[in-house]
């Protein structure tokens, strides 16, 4: 499927993002280092466009979508939606920017307060923001539970009395309620049966079409990213390795990385028997990174070369080998 973004400056602009957690030892809790949980990431959205963040458990995909929120508070680093720079916001400024950027969390069974009805949920963000009073709240409710294919009748109901799509359905449904601009989709569907999957993508894309939305999917399946995003950017161990659009990256992958994320993922067809690029090692902790550049342990181009010298020693910079492809080797 193919779709137009909007044109113009991005939406969204992430630049030089960090966010480093202190670790703390002793009876007097010194600070003895710090978990580099992102490290340097640069991205951006357009307008109607949907970016995919892709990487391994563990790279920092969840935090620094929680970081451009200001769920936690970055380390250092720029994040500016629609022009307006959100690091510097007091908090008060703050909370009113949320409006219009809104996340969607990966369980739909903790994300909720099984003490409050559905309706009560998504109704609550609608009177903090002062966007509608008495009845039309309620028939706003209703309204946005149609919007995501439930009943207005669900709008009394508790989250125990739900699937954990309708669950999902109603995380989607309080997200939209202060008609944001822009949502941050945190693994959506990762923890839904694959039938109820394909549902919540269908209905993704379709109030996408319909609102003229912006997404950040965040996600380690990559036939899901794939379906979805217009552009996918390439995360490992805090950093973008890589960034293209979609029909680019999965048709033409050039960082090492990415090619052996891409070989290992299942392929339906049992005529074809791809590659398999097997990464050797463990994932590096983020508390101890490699020298240089941070795959350069488990990468198979470093180990062909006959001096990886420069890998071990020099971090490569993000650069441009296909238009609008960008990759953060040296000798990709």
């Amino acid at each position: 499927m193919s779709r137009t973004p909007g044109s113009g400056a991005p939406l969204l602009q992430v630049r030089d993002l960090r966010k480093h957690f202190a670790v703390r030892r002793g009876i007097f809790s010194r600070v003895a280092g710090a978990v580099r949980a992102v490290d340097g990431v640069s991205l951006s959205v357009g307008a109607g466009e949907t970016l995919g963040l892709v990487g391994e458990s563990g790279c920092g995909k969840t935090t620094a979508a929680r970081a451009i929120l200001r769920l936690v508070e970055p380390t250092s680093g720029s994040v500016r939606y629609d022009g307006v720079e959100l690091t510097t916001l007091a908090p008060r400024a703050m909370r009113a920017m949320r409006r219009h950027m809104q996340i969607v969390f990966q369980d739909p069974y903790s994300s909720l307060n099984p003490r409050m009805t559905a309706g009560a949920m998504i109704g609550e963000a609608i009177r903090i923001h002062r966007l509608a009073r008495g009845p039309a709240v309620r028939e706003r409710v209703a309204e946005l539970l149609s919007s995501v294919g439930l009943s207005p009748g669900h709008a009394d109901r508790y989250p125990h009395e739900f699937s954990g799509g309708q669950r999902q359905r109603i995380g989607i449904a309080r997200a939209l309620a202060v008609q944001p601009r822009l949502l941050i989709l945190d693994e959506p569907v990762s923890a839904l049966d694959v039938s109820i999957q394909a549902q919540i993508v269908n209905l993704l894309q379709d109030l996408q079409a319909r609102l003229g939305l912006s997404y950040l999917f965040v996600a380690h399946d990559l036939s899901v990213v794939e379906h979805i995003s217009d552009r996918v950017a390439v995360m490992y161990l805090g950093r973008i390795v890589e960034s293209a659009p979609r029909d680019l990256l999965y048709g033409s992958p050039r960082h090492p990385y990415t090619q052996s994320l891409l070989a290992a993922a299942p392929v339906p067809d049992p005529s074809r028997r791809p590659v398999r690029h097997v990464l050797q090692g463990d994932v590096p902790s983020p508390a101890h990174p490699p020298s240089g550049c941070h795959f350069h342990p488990r990468c198979p181009l470093a180990a062909r070369l006959p001096d990886p010298s420069r890998c071990r020693g020099e971090s490569p910079a993000l650069r441009e080998l296909a238009p609008g492809q960008q990759v953060a080797c040296h000798f990709a």
